[in-house]
């Protein structure tokens, strides 16, 4: 406990660093949105480079489509219960929807981008509480993920590179 600047007796808070079960939740929920996320950007881009971006935000949502499902069955592998409904996931989530969102292609690859990025310190949050627990195999997976991830942000950031 300690004293507020009143003399007031307040009880402190100490905030709680995820456990491994946790990050991986967290993780699965920033997956299932930013994966939602590319794939409305595949749906709704529009303009000159309309087939480039069409074809660049697919093998995006593809590639985190497929990391979905091993995400959840980790979970499974931990003998933890992996998440079912929306709501779960909504409430497992810190990527957060944007306002408004993005109209032109430029928009939606500058928001795609933050989002990846994201993602990327949330996978490298796992993969430092499996490497605790020594979940070589998953520490593997995670590795790939971080790989791939950064392989998206790379791209992203190069094709965005006159406008940042």
């Amino acid at each position: 406990m300690e004293k507020d600047m009143n003399g007031n007796w307040f009880i402190v808070q100490e905030e709680v660093a995820p456990d491994l079960e946790a990050s991986l939740r967290m993780l699965l929920s920033n997956t299932v949105s930013v994966y939602h996320r590319a794939h409305g950007y595949h749906w709704n881009v529009k303009g000159l480079n309309f087939a480039a971006y069409h074809e660049f935000f697919q093998e995006i949502y593809e590639d985190l489509y497929g990391s979905i499902d091993p995400t959840g069955e980790w979970l499974r592998k931990l003998d933890k219960d992996s998440l079912c409904g929306l709501s779960d996931f909504m409430k497992n989530r810190t990527i957060q929807d944007p306002e408004m969102m993005p109209i032109t292609a430029i928009e939606m690859l500058k928001d795609l981008y933050g989002a990846i990025e994201e993602l990327d310190e949330c996978t490298e949050m796992c993969l430092e509480l499996a490497t605790v627990e020594d979940e070589q195999g998953l520490i593997n997976f995670l590795g790939e993920r971080i790989d791939m991830l950064e392989k998206w942000e790379w791209q992203l950031k190069a094709t965005l590179a006159e406008t940042l």
